[in-house]
């Protein structure tokens, strides 16, 4: 098993961005098994999709859509609820096959990092086990 940590720096408070290639980076060589991708923060996660820039803005469209900016009791405390309603819908993990090193992704899949209260700096844990 190995553990690896990689930061991301997002621009704006709900943004879509592809990091495979930063994930692709942690895997050992030698590995065959499964790469968790694991968000260490409540109002980010971590989803598997398509990285074409549209659809990531139709995502965060919808994100922004299902889930109101405002009314929320826990706003009363930090004024960022639907930042933490929005990532609890995305989840904040994702677990990957890996083949001698290489993340087992269909053809049009990404590892997204899903920020939901930026700008802020995330780090992202990748575990490979197997």
């Amino acid at each position: 098993m190995t553990h690896a940590t990689f930061e991301v720096s997002t621009d704006d408070r709900l943004t879509v961005l592809d990091v495979t290639d930063r994930v692709a980076d942690e895997i050992p060589d030698d590995a065959t098994g499964t790469a968790t991708v694991f968000s260490e923060h409540t109002t980010c996660g971590i989803t598997v999709n398509e990285a074409e820039p549209r659809l990531l803005g139709d995502f965060e469209t919808a994100l922004a859509d299902l889930v109101a900016d405002e009314g929320w009791a826990h706003d009363e405390i930090d004024d960022n609820a639907d930042s933490h309603v929005r990532t609890m819908l995305v989840g904040p993990s994702e677990t990957i096959p890996v083949v001698d090193g290489t993340l087992q992704l269909g053809t049009w899949q990404s590892v997204l990092l899903v920020e939901c209260d930026g700008p802020r700096r995330r780090t992202v844990r990748v575990t490979t086990t197997g």
